[in-house]
Parts: C-alpha cells; structure tokens; sequence
C-alpha cells in the first residue's frame, strides 16, 4: 500500500537534534514539525519548510506570577477518608491522606464557609459550631461525636502542582520546577493570561498554528499519599478541578441557588460520569461551559490576529469544551487533536465540529507508557504497541475520514529503534491513502442507523469518561469500539430525545450497563413515557438491543422495564421462590461467529414461551431475540468487544431488523472487515488478527476471493 503521497502528518521535533528531526520528517512525509512539553525548536528546524505546531498549557508555566497571586490558584473540594470516632471527640488530620506535593489547604474565610463535617454514619452535616480548624495542626476538631460513628471533612485545596506536568514530571525523572495552575475565573488573572498570550504570539512569529493544551480546567486526576493508592480518584469528564469561592458564589448569583460541599463530594462518591447526573451538577457543568466558552473564544480570536490557527488538544485540560455540546462551535477553532488508543475516540475527534481532526498516536514517545510499562527503553517494543493501536483506530478511519496523523513526545527516543521508524512510515502512507479515499467520496454504509441511548446522550458521544484503559469494565466502552468500525450509521441520545420525539430515522436502540448507571439510565427509567415511546418504536420495526441490565430500576413489577419488549427480566431476590421456563436453545446458522464469546449472566429467566435463546449456558440465557408488534427486543448478558464479537454485533443488528447476514461488501470472516468507496471503486480490506487471513466479499461485480497477511491492510479497485 506503499503510496508516494506527502502531508498530513505531524512530526514532534527536538532541539539538538535537527538532522533526526528533518531526515524522519522527510520519511514520513510530515509537513507540520510540533514540539512537545519539554522539548523546543531551534531555527534550524522553524526555518526548514515546514509548518510549525508550538504547544501552549495556557494555565501553567507562570510561576513567577502565581507564587505573588496565590489565592487565583485552581481548587478543589477534598474529603478526609472515613474516621470512627471513640469518644466523645475527633481529630481529623486534613492532608494525611492527599499527596502533599499536589494540594495546600485553601484556609482563607472564604473558604471555610464552604467546608462541610458529615457523620457519614447517619448522612448528617455537623452543625459550624459543633468543629474547629486548627491552622497550626491542619487538623479539624470535632465535639460531641457519637462513638463508633464515622466523620470526614470537606474542604477546598489549593493544586499546587498542575496534574499533566506532574504526570510527566515524575514519568520523566525531570528536575524541574513544580508548575502550578492559574485560574482563569479572575479577572486579573485573565488580563495577565490575554497579554501573556498576545506577547507569545509576537514572539513566536514562524508558528503556523498554537495549539492549546487543552484550555483552562484538568479532568479531575487526585493522588494520594501512600504508594499503595496513588491514584485516589480519577475521572475524565469531572468538573471538580473547577471550583473556587468566586465559581461558587457566581453561581448563585446566575442560577439563584448555592451549592454546598458536599454537591461535588456526594458522599465521597464524586460525580462520577459513569453515574446519572443531577441537577446541580448539570447546571453547574452548564455554567463552566459558558465561562470556558466566553474566555477561550477571546484568545482564539487573538491568536486569529496575527494570522495563526488555533487548534485544541482534546484531553489535559479540556474541561469545560464539550465538542459536542451546543456551544462548541462558537470557539472558533481551526481544528481539534485527540490522542487515541483505539477507534472510539477516532470516532469522536472525527465528528467534532472544526475544519480539521486530528489524531496524535500511540506509542507517546516517552520511556514508559501511561500504565508504567516500559515503551522506549530497556524491555520495550514500541512497535508491538505502536501495531496494536493502530489496528484499533484504523478501522474507525474506514468509516470515518480524519484529516491528520501525528506523534508527540521525544523524538531522540527512537534512535535506537530503526524498526519503529519503518513501522511508522507504513502507518503514514496508509493513512493517507485512507484518507484520500474518503475525499474522493462517502463510504458506503448498510441501512441501518444505530442510537446508543444513556443519560448523556450527544454530550458525551464516542466516550464514557476516559480512555478505553480507564473505562474498559463497562459493556458500553466495548460496544462503542464496537460500533467504531461497524458499516452502520451511529447517534447518541438521552432520554429528553425519546421525549423530544428523537427515534424518528431510528432502526436499531442499544441501551448498555449496569443498574443505576449512566448507561444504563437509572432513574430515567421511572418515567413511563419512556417506556411507552420505546415499545411503540419497537412495535413498529424497530430493534430494542439491551446488554447486561438495560432499563433496570428497581420498585416496579419488573427489573427491567422493558421486559416485555426483551421477553427477559432479572431476579434480583424477590423471585427465588418462582417457577421458571425451560428452553431449547435455538441454532441459526450463521448468526453467532465461531469464537464469539458472551459472558455468563447470573438470575436471568425467561418471560414468556415466545422468547428464543440464541445462546445459553448453564441454563442462563446468554443471547435472545423476542418479537413484539413488527420489530423485536434483543438481548445479551454482556459485550466484551473482540473481532468475533464485534462481528457478532452487527449481525444480531441484521437478524433484528430481518436482513440477509450476507450483505454486499461484508467480509465473510470476522478477523477480516472491509470499506467499500463508490466514488474511487476502491474496496479496502483489514486483517485484525495476527494471523494470515483469507476471506471472501460479495460485491456488485460478483464475489471477491483475496488472502491477507496479519494485520495488513489490501486495496483493490474494482
């Protein structure tokens, strides 16, 4: 697939080592050099050519500034773990369980009114005058505690040290100073910002494009002090690292309410995204949005001033964008970069509203991974990892087009690995003829178009609240990698769609998770608007697919509300003592792929002798269809997303809306998958497996027989 073509790649540069620099640029066909958190470029390379990214964490790096406007330091609102008190008084040290390096208690007045003591044993709030601070100590005192009930304190901090440049700071061995974090949410604080960032632009006269890591505001990443819990709470789509004494109070100003404490500590739960939102968190992610919106649309139209794009990396401090949220496009970016491990978050990047997507790679060109595993350095083998991410995004880049490619990192790391340098020049050419064929013309999809239906619905398209490493537990993160590379048309919509009238166009309804999640919908589900606007869209051809527990809420005469659609419901404990139907499993050839694997579901029964099981275990339906008005429910124990499940996904979509399993321009075997491009004649065909692979497709030409070598990629025309 060797093709000649050069551009769209973006290549991370190195001061001190220009001719590494420019020989791979030239390899790989970059046309755009970037440089990475602590690394730079010399003249040599700004004046080679090339188009030139210069990377900007707008909140960090201004520690001359910071240390004399420390109370415009980003905060956030920490709890104590659990105390059990013994007598009739407590002490509670503040910082015993929080990374000292990361946090300093914010002790001002305006603080400490904000600060919550609860006896987590009866969910009750200490009264103010029941505790006292002792500033010398960093302890809280409390009087009149109940013996052997347990008490926590929550107080705002102060982040001391910027989570990303710790991350790489530590990774990295570096001796550097701790960067701290500015908060935007002043206003002096944004006037020094705007000037810092109008000064850059005039010093910084051969950059083509800025490109802001990300904005303002971190996901929320807290570290603790033990070596045994690093990592206390980490949550990509949190908004706790937001909040201030001033965020605070001009919110109740705007929204007419104040929020408490313990409205972003929910018991020490935190809002995690995996979990329903409420109202005070969705009017204050409302009221972030706003702020981020109105500040970052300035400094893009500065940055516009002196004839330089603006491109957004959307992870680091990304809080408060929301691609897909209805503001997003009142930035005014140029362009948005997403680094990926696997095709969801292609998908994502790909669907944001900006001229141009782009992706930044795995393997970062770091010694170690973000697990600790090493990558670049002694037992590492970045092209082992830089071929299994790869084969996971490219596959979305079928159905998909992204307009660039690109590393980060430090370049002199591959030096040593010439067979990294090879493997990546292959990934660039192949991407460019990827995209290339997306130019020329749609990709053709099957008719059917999917709606993964939870309680986030748009906002959170193509994601849950991280990377598929950090969310891999849940059914739904499987599904949506799923989904990424499947022939079929993909939305995402919550419950106020379904209210809004939102399945019109609709074929196919996937709900996935656990009870009382996000995904699943929790309290959504008592609404029997809800069901009835479901069931009829079922009843009229549509496809209702549930994995794991979908529409389960408990308080009704079903645990899963949609049971008469599924034919299917779960005992939870009520129905132990109830009869069940026995069943035969049914065989239908073709439809369950050899391998595809369903884990086992557990108290599972049957609702009526119409329910088909397409797959069983230890008399646990795994898999079944049930019919119910024109269309059907169909329902699996859970989804673990594998090349034959994948495949099996998509043909459960074809049986449900009663289509042929052989379709024009599919595979016949699921290691194998293929995109069909009208316009160009081009068919492309991937080998997911690290195996040789032999498949057969039917086209309008008649059926084409080809062999692939592990994970390669065949074009042909036809």
């Amino acid at each position: 697939m060797r093709e000649t073509k050069r551009g769209s790649f973006t290549l991370p540069g190195e001061s001190g080592y220009e001719e590494l620099t420019l020989t791979l640029a030239d390899r790989w066909g970059a046309d755009v050099i970037r440089d990475s958190d602590g690394t730079a470029l010399s003249d040599e390379i700004t004046e080679a050519g090339y188009g030139i990214y210069s990377t900007i964490c707008l909140i960090r790096d201004h520690n001359e500034w910071a240390s004399t406007h420390t109370e415009h330091l980003q905060q956030t609102f920490l709890m104590t773990e659990p105390r059990v008190a013994f007598t009739g008084q407590l002490r509670i040290p503040l910082m015993e369980d929080f990374y000292e390096d990361q946090f300093q208690i914010n002790e001002t007045s305006d603080s400490m009114k904000y600060w919550q003591v609860y006896d987590r044993t009866v969910n009750e709030e200490m009264p103010h005058d029941s505790w006292s601070y002792h500033s010398e100590t960093k302890e809280v005192e409390i009087n009149n505690v109940l013996p052997f009930h347990e008490y926590t304190v929550s107080f705002l901090a102060y982040r001391i040290w910027e989570e990303i440049s710790m991350y790489n700071h530590v990774t990295n061995h570096w001796e550097k100073e701790h960067l701290m974090p500015l908060d935007p949410r002043h206003e002096e604080t944004r006037n020094y910002l705007y000037q810092w960032l109008k000064t850059w632009c005039e010093e910084h006269p051969t950059t083509t494009v800025v490109r802001f890591t990300s904005l303002f505001y971190n996901f929320v990443w807290m570290w603790g002090s033990s070596d045994r819990k690093r990592n206390l709470f980490s949550d990509w789509g949190s908004y706790d690292f937001t909040v201030s004494p001033r965020a605070l109070m001009e919110f109740e100003k705007e929204y007419g309410y104040a929020l408490t404490a313990e409205d972003f500590i929910h018991q020490g739960k935190f809002h995690v995204t995996h979990m329903p939102p409420e109202k005070q968190q969705l009017d204050y992610m409302d009221f972030v949005n706003k702020f981020v919106v109105e500040f970052g649309k300035e400094l893009v139209e500065l940055v516009h001033t002196y004839h330089k794009k603006a491109y957004v990396f959307y992870d680091d401090s990304w809080i408060g964008l929301e691609p897909y949220g209805s503001r997003f496009k009142e930035f005014g970016f140029d362009g948005l970069i997403k680094c990926v491990f696997s095709g969801y978050e292609a998908r994502l990047c790909a669907g944001a509203l900006v001229d141009t997507h782009e992706l930044r790679l795995h393997p970062y060109l770091f010694p170690v991974g973000l697990g600790g595993a090493p990558t670049f350095c002694e037992g590492g083998d970045p092209v082992r990892d830089a071929k299994e991410y790869w084969i996971r995004v490219r596959r979305a880049l079928l159905r998909e087009k992204i307009d660039r490619i690109g590393l980060g990192g430090y370049l002199h790391l591959v030096e040593d690995y010439p067979d990294f340098c090879s493997y990546m020049e292959k990934v660039a050419d192949e991407f460019r003829s990827l995209k290339s064929f997306h130019e020329d013309g749609e990709v053709y999809c099957l008719p059917i178009r999917v709606a993964v239906l939870h309680s986030w619905g748009k906002l959170r398209s193509w994601t849950l609240s991280g990377h598929f490493h950090e969310t891999f537990m849940h059914d739904l993160i499987h599904i949506n990698e799923a989904l990424s590379g499947l022939p079929v048309t993909v939305d995402f919509i919550n419950f106020d769609d379904i209210r809004q009238d939102g399945l019109k166009n609709i074929d196919v309804v996937i709900n996935a998770g656990a009870a009382g999640t996000a995904w699943s919908g929790g309290e959504a589900w008592s609404d029997a608007g809800i069901v009835e606007a479901l069931s009829g869209f079922v009843s009229q051809g549509g496809v209702f697919l549930g994995v794991n527990e979908p529409s389960a809420i408990e308080g009704y005469h079903t645990f899963l509300r949609m049971s008469h659609v599924l034919g299917l419901d779960k005992d939870t404990g009520a129905r132990v003592c109830h009869g069940r139907y026995d069943f035969i499993k049914e065989e239908i050839t073709g439809l369950i792929p050899d391998g595809a694997k369903i884990k086992e579901g557990t108290n599972l029964y049957l609702t009526g002798l119409d329910t088909r099981v397409l797959a069983a275990k230890d008399k646990q339906p795994l898999i079944t269809y049930h019919a119910f008005g024109t269309g059907c429910g169909i329902f699996l124990s859970s989804f673990k997303v594998t090349n034959e499940n994948t495949r099996l996904l998509l043909n459960l979509m074809l049986f449900g809306k009663k289509m042929e399993l052989e379709q024009k321009y599919l595979t016949d075997n699921a290691q194998t998958e293929c995109a069909w491009y009208p316009n160009s004649r081009k068919l492309v065909v991937i080998n997911n497996s690290d195996s040789v692979q032999s498949t057969r497709i039917k086209t309008d030409d008649g059926m084409t027989e080809i062999r692939l070598e592990p994970y390669d990629t065949t074009v042909i025309e036809l």
